[in-house]
């Protein structure tokens, strides 16, 4: 019988991503995934780095891992061990941590090296020219959409983050990549594909022959794919007019910018070694509802960053009020040892952290509602993700604006795009009526 495996994902869609890679390379060298019932041969844990809750939850789910399988090989990986490696080494029952660089060639690492007892730290530099590792991805166990990661590596260095020290330099996968894997999750049968990367907006950077985003999303144009594309997150300096017009013009892209604000404060933004002003993100977010008022434009906010006082704070929770944006991600800032903001003086108590973080997400729960409200008397596109209620028929999915929709449809299939009119709002987003299936123009 095939040997067992079993993984662990936390952080971000990036990571999400790449332990899909990994699933699917083990499946290919002959590993079966495991379900939770049954000890497994091997444990990978995909570990985040960016706050120390996140670092926390890593820790306990190898502690967890190497309980739970005695007989195992335990492997963390991922930003943790990319910028912890040592600190990793010391649990007692870890067998390897392998670094980023290692991920895409992980299966066969482990089909190469027998276990000798020891942990291994395997942890390359993440040196500047590095090439993009493919990590091609066919299916998405569990998931109406695909996810295609194009890019990697964080050059920012914002004051408050480690990503840059887990991730590395920029790095794209190239046009013709990324085409192809677009062809082959349309074969497939997905409908949507959301792009992503550590800083999408940096596609193509360093490369002379690329165009950037906006280039290789005119070429996905080219392409006629039968799928719709959404975009995971871009900074504020990185959403031009082109983009804007292209979400506005073309029915493939969808009508969704997620964008980190952090602070709507001047003297915060640029203690975070953030490029931008507040008065730019405010011109920015109005330009997009103007071209586009339909379209979700969700913010990521951090709440207590050093020296941030309560007007700062109110100064954020006001912009924010005023703005027609239609979610929130609200984190409270985390101090990461090797980042600037670490050491910064007007450190704000975790007691005030928490209190505004509440008072921001209440501020985001509003907005949400007034979004969803806004959907009613539209036709939207649906992306059909399974049942709700399969007694009652009930269904649900998301719209190419990110509005999730509930509506009765006896066929319970996945993965189809349906032209479904939003009747009334629900508690998580509104009730709809199918009028007719489409796809994206």
């Amino acid at each position: 019988m095939a040997p067992v495996f079993k993984t662990v994902t936390l952080g971000c869609k990036v990571n999400q991503y790449e332990t899909a890679f990994l699933e699917e390379a083990l499946e290919h060298t002959g590993w079966r995934k495991g379900s939770v019932q049954i000890p497994a041969d091997l444990v990978i844990v995909n570990t985040c780095a960016v706050t120390q809750q996140a670092v926390h939850q890593s820790r306990q789910a190898i502690r967890k891992a190497i309980r739970e399988n005695p007989a195992a090989r335990v492997v963390a990986t991922g930003c943790y061990a990319q910028v912890a490696p040592d600190e990793l080494a010391r649990i007692e029952g870890l067998d390897l941590v392998a670094g980023n660089r290692l991920k895409a060639g992980l299966p066969d690492w482990i089909s190469t090296h027998p276990r000798t007892g020891a942990c291994r730290v395997s942890v390359p530099d993440l040196r500047p020219g590095l090439p993009f590792d493919p990590m091609p991805v066919a299916r998405f166990s569990g998931r109406a959409r695909a996810y295609l990661k194009i890019q990697d590596g964080c050059e920012a260095f914002c004051s408050y983050c480690i990503v840059p020290f887990g991730r590395g330099p920029y790095r794209s996968l190239p046009e013709a990549g990324v085409l192809a894997a677009l062809a082959t999750l349309a074969e497939a049968g997905y409908r949507e594909v959301v792009l992503t990367g550590i800083h999408l907006g940096k596609y193509g950077n360093g490369d002379p022959h690329s165009a950037g985003l906006t280039g290789l999303l005119q070429s996905i144009r080219r392409e006629r794919l039968p799928l719709r594309i959404r975009l995971s997150s871009l900074e504020p300096t990185e959403i031009g007019p082109d983009l804007i017009e292209m979400a506005g013009s073309e029915a493939w892209l969808c009508r969704h910018f997620h964008i980190p604000l952090q602070s709507g404060d001047a003297a915060t933004l640029e203690r975070m070694n953030r490029r931008y002003r507040p008065q730019d993100f405010v011109r920015l977010v109005e330009r997009i509802h103007s071209a586009l008022p339909q379209a979700a434009i969700g913010v990521d906010i951090m709440a207590g960053f050093p020296g941030e006082d309560e007007e700062a704070h109110q100064r954020t929770a006001g912009l924010l009020e005023d703005l027609p944006i239609s979610y929130l991600h609200v984190f409270p800032f985390s101090r990461r040892q090797g980042t600037a903001a670490f050491d910064m003086a007007g450190q704000v108590h975790p007691a005030e952290i928490k209190e505004r973080a509440a008072r921001i997400r209440s501020l985001g729960e509003r907005k949400r509602r007034d979004f969803y409200g806004r959907s009613v008397g539209n036709v939207l596109e649906v992306l059909t993700e399974g049942w709700h209620s399969e007694t009652e028929r009930v269904m649900h999915g998301t719209s190419d604006n990110y509005v999730p929709v509930f509506f009765e449809d006896a066929s319970g299939a996945s993965r189809r795009l349906l032209a479904v009119k939003a009747e009334r709002t629900a508690p998580k987003g509104v009730w709809g009526r199918v009028l007719e299936t489409e796809g994206p123009g």
